[in-house]
C-alpha cells in the first residue's frame, strides 16, 4: 500500500476519523494507531510483521533493563558489564537483521570477486532474499532509542503499546523521517491537539507531496529511465537524464516526506522537517543540513560524534567524515555505486573544510558583486551534487565512466531517445519548484501558499488539480526510497 494509490486513500479515510475521534483517549487511540500501522505494513507482505515485532519486543525489554530512573537525564549513568551486554545484544540483533536481509548477498559476491582476483576459485551460495520495506528506517529508529536510554538521555518507555506504536507508526514507517523517541513518545503519551487549521495544513502538505510525486517525480522518471537505459548515447542525453534524476529523487523523496508529515499532522502528530530546500545549498555541509535531515543528524549523533567528530585534530576529523559518509552511502543500498557515492560526499566535505579560508578570501574579492559570487558557488555545487546523483543512480561504475566520458567528449543537439513531452515536463517542473522553494526559504513557511490571497490560491489549486488529472501518474508507482 503506497501513499499514491487508491487503497491508501480508502485506508486513511477510515483510520483518520477514528484517530481524530479518539484523540483525547490516549490508550484507545494508540491501539487503533498500532493496529492500522501493522495492517499498513503487512499489506506488502505479512511475513515482515515478524521482523518489526521482534525488534519491538527485544528493544522494549532491553531498554527497561537499562533504565536508570534515579539518574538525572543530563548525566550519563554508570554502566555495568551487564548493561554493555544488553546494549550489544540490541546492536547485534538489529544490525544483524540488516546484514542478513540487505547485505548478505552483496558481501558474499564481493568476497568471491576479491578471492577470484587473487587467483582463488570459489563458488559461494547466495540466497533470493526479499528486502523488507522500511527495514533501514525502523532499525535506525529503534537503535537510537536503545542508545539514548543507555546513555541516560531519555527514560525507557514503560508501555509496550506506546513503544510498539512509536516504532511502527504508519505515516513514517516505510521511508521516514527517522523519528527520535524524545520527539514522538511524549506525543503518544498525551492527548493530541486537533483543530481545523492543523488539519487544513496537513491536507495541504499531503496534496503538495502527492503533486511532487505523481506529477513531477514520476514524469521525470521516464526521462531518467530512458537516458540511463540507452547505451552509447550522446552526452546531452546523459546530462539531461542526470538533471532529471536530480528533480526526480527530490520530488519523490521530499514528496513522500510531505505526505507522511501531512498525514501525521491531520491525526494530531508532528514529525520533524526532513528537507529544507536542499538545492539552494552553496556547499556540502549546508546540503547535509538541508537534505534528508533525519538521516544526516542520525549519522552525526550516533556515528560521527561517537567516532570523535572534530575533537581530535584535522586528520582524524577527515577520517571520521569519510567513515560516516561511506557507511551512510552503504545504508542506502548494497552496491559499490552507493559506497562510491558515500566516498564522493565524504571527499567533498573534507575538501570544503580544507578550502574554507581560500573560499572566504575569494568571497571578499567579490564584495562588489555578491550575487555573482552566490551564483558561481550555487552553480558549482549544484553540479557537484548532480555528479553524486550519477553515482547514486548508475547500475555500475562502468556505466558512470561511460556516461561521464560521453558528457565531456560527445555533446550533441540530438536528444532523440528522450520523449519530448517529458522534456517539456522537466522545464515545467523547474519553473514550478524554483519559485516555490525560494518562497519557502524566504518565509521559512512550508505552507506559504496558504498565506496568499484567496484568488491566487484558487488559481494555484485549479492549476495543480488540472496538472494532476492531465499529467499525474496515478498508477501507484513506488517511491524511490522504498528500496532502501
Amino acid at each position: 500500500m503506497v501513499f499514491n494509490s487508491f487503497p491508501f486513500i480508502n485506508f486513511f479515510a477510515v483510520v483518520a476519523p477514528l484517530i481524530i475521534l479518539l484523540h483525547r483517549h490516549v490508550k484507545a487511540r494508540n491501539i487503533v494507531l498500532l493496529a492500522a500501522s501493522y495492517y499498513f505494513y503487512g499489506s506488502w507482505d505479512w511475513r515482515f510483521l515478524g521482523l518489526i515485532a521482534s525488534s519491538t519486543l527485544l528493544d522494549y525489554t532491553v531498554s527497561l533493563k537499562l533504565d536508570s530512573p534515579s539518574a538525572p537525564t543530563h548525566i550519563k549513568p554508570a554502566r555495568s558489564a551487564r548493561d554493555h551486554a544488553l546494549l550489544l545484544t540490541s546492536l547485534v540483533f538489529n544490525l544483524g537483521l540488516l546484514a542478513v536481509f540487505k547485505y548478505f548477498n552483496f558481501f558474499t559476491d564481493s568476497l568471491v570477486s576479491l578471492l577470484q582476483l587473487s587467483g582463488i576459485s570459489v563458488h559461494a551460495r547466495t540466497f533470493n532474499i526479499i528486502l523488507p520495506v522500511g527495514i533501514s528506517f525502523y532499525t535506525f529508529q529503534t537503535l537510537s532509542y536503545t542508545v539514548d536510554v543507555y546513555l541516560g538521555r531519555i527514560r525507557a518507555e514503560q508501555s509496550l503499546l506506546t513503544y510498539a506504536t512509536y516504532l511502527s507508526m504508519f505515516p513514517q514507517l516505510v521511508a521516514g523521517p527517522i523519528e527520535r523517541a524524545s520527539n514522538l513518545l511524549p506525543q503518544l503519551n498525551q492527548p493530541t491537539t486537533i483543530d481545523l487549521e492543523r488539519i487544513w495544513r496537513g491536507f495541504y502538505l499531503m496534496s503538495w507531496g502527492l503533486f511532487k510525486k505523481v506529477v513531477i517525480a514520476d514524469n521525470m522518471a521516464t526521462i531518467v529511465d530512458t537516458a540511463f537505459a540507452t547505451p552509447a548515447a550522446n552526452g546531452t542525453v546523459y546530462l539531461l537524464g542526470i538533471y532529471a534524476f536530480a528533480i526526480q529523487i527530490y520530488g519523490d523523496f521530499s514528496g513522500y516526506t510531505d505526505i507522511a508529515r501531512g498525514t501525521a499532522k491531520v491525526i494530531g502528530f508532528e514529525f520533524p522537517l526532513n528537507f529544507r530546500q536542499p538545492y539552494l545549498s552553496l556547499n556540502p555541509s549546508e546540503f547535509w543540513r538541508r537534505w534528508h535531515i533525519s538521516l544526516s543528524t542520525w549519522l552525526r549523533d550516533y556515528l560521527y560524534i561517537p567516532l570523535g567528530g572534530n575533537r581530535h585534530g584535522e586528520i582524524r576529523t577527515y577520517v571520521n567524515l569519510m567513515i560516516t559518509m561511506v557507511l551512510g552511502g552503504l545504508w542506502h543500498g548494497a552496491a559499490w555505486t552507493f559506497v562510491c557515492w558515500g566516498v564522493f560526499h565524504g571527499a567533498i566535505l573534507a575538501i570544503h573544510r580544507i578550502l574554507r579560508r581560500p573560499l572566504e578570501f575569494l568571497g571578499r574579492r567579490f564584495q562588489q558583486a555578491p550575487y555573482l559570487w552566490l551564483a558561481v558557488r550555487w552553480l558549482a555545487f549544484f553540479h557537484l551534487t548532480c555528479l553524486g546523483w550519477l553515482l547514486f543512480r548508475a547500475e555500475s561504475m562502468a556505466q558512470v565512466q561511460e556516461m561521464l566520458t560521453s558528457i565531456f567528449t560527445q555533446p550533441s543537439f540530438d536528444i532523440e531517445p528522450l520523449p519530448k513531452s517529458n522534456l517539456l515536463g522537466l522545464a515545467a517542473s523547474i519553473a514550478i519548484l524554483v519559485p516555490l522553494e525560494i518562497a519557502q526559504e524566504r518565509t521559512q513557511d512550508e505552507c506559504v501558499v496558504l498565506e496568499l490571497p484567496v484568488v491566487v490560491r484558487a488559481l494555484i489549486y485549479a492549476a495543480g488539480f488540472l496538472a494532476l488529472i492531465c499529467f499525474g501518474n496515478l498508477g501507484g508507482r513506488e517511491f524511490v526510497y522504498f528500496q532502501f
